[in-house]
């Protein structure tokens, strides 16, 4: 991985099934994880981003699943509230920079032990999180700190798929017999 540290990349996961099957709460950043980070604003003011279906549908089934769904981002975005209500997420968090302790409050709130915890994120500011969570996660285009910070690193890029590659590795840890 040119010199990062990533404990490993998801073609080698090291990632038990019965780890995977036991995140009770997924919860993630938006730009750069859901989205390739690119936002759009038009000279109007609008804003727009691209989510990907792939990633959407992922979600939708780890939620059929009962697997907590959510979204921790460091920017308030009216793009983001509308995606996230389209998908159902139930707890969708913006303009907080410590997502770790924003993070940490969810879990808290939620009864919900670290180590059932996936947390996936691309920037410095999502570092302390990702090592935080029992299952950390970045992906390919993250920062030093992001990458450094991850168990694993998707193969997939951010807004292609990255999302829908650990809800499948979720949903097959599950199907596993690690839960029903």
């Amino acid at each position: 991985m040119d010199g990062m540290t990533a404990k490993s990349q998801s073609s080698d996961l090291g990632i038990s099934s019965g780890r995977w099957a036991a995140i009770r709460l997924f919860a993630m950043d938006v730009d750069g994880v859901l989205t390739d980070g690119t936002i759009r604003i038009s000279s109007d003011g609008v804003e727009s981003k691209v989510f990907s279906v792939l990633d959407g549908l992922g979600l939708v089934r780890l939620r059929q699943a009962g697997i907590v769904l959510a979204w921790i981002s460091g920017r308030k975005s009216g793009a983001t509230s509308h995606r996230a209500t389209e998908l159902k997420i139930p707890h969708l968090v913006q303009g907080r920079i410590d997502k770790c302790e924003a993070l940490e409050e969810l879990a808290s709130h939620l009864s919900i032990h670290q180590e059932d915890i996936c947390y996936m994120g691309d920037d410095d500011i999502d570092a302390a999180a990702i090592r935080w969570a029992g299952i950390g996660i970045s992906v390919p285009a993250g920062v030093p700190a992001a990458l450094e910070a991850a168990d694993i690193v998707t193969t997939r890029p951010a807004g292609y798929g990255a999302v829908r590659e650990i809800c499948d590795r979720i949903l097959a840890g599950r199907e596993s017999g690690g839960h029903s």
